[in-house]
């Protein structure tokens, strides 16, 4: 069984390649992610882990694009998108995101 689950992707510019239908993998990094990152580690000891692998992107926040608009200040805080995956997955995404700054990467 899969659920809707909402993350936000601390680049919003990389949230902004991202389509409905399209398969990601989640990445959680920083402080909170070095715990189980393992030969993962980086040389900076900002390690990475995969905490979704193969979610599906069910929705991407609406882009305006014109300069000054809301995608500038969501810049900063990342961008929210909404991930069909398992109920296990979407609890380890929720803890994920409440210790480390998560990121995607297309497959």
């Amino acid at each position: 069984m899969t659920v809707s689950a909402p993350v936000r992707i601390a680049d919003a510019a990389a949230v902004r390649l991202l389509r409905p239908g399209d398969r990601v993998d989640v990445v959680a990094a920083g402080a909170g992610a070095d715990a189980g990152a393992g030969e993962a580690q980086g040389s900076g000891g900002q390690g990475g882990r995969v905490v979704a692998a193969g979610a599906r992107v069910s929705s991407v926040p609406e882009s305006s694009g014109s300069p000054g608009s809301a995608d500038d200040a969501a810049a900063e805080g990342g961008a929210l998108v909404v991930l069909s995956v398992p109920r296990a997955t979407a609890a380890r995404l929720a803890g994920a995101g409440a210790t480390s700054r998560l990121a995607v990467t297309l497959w």
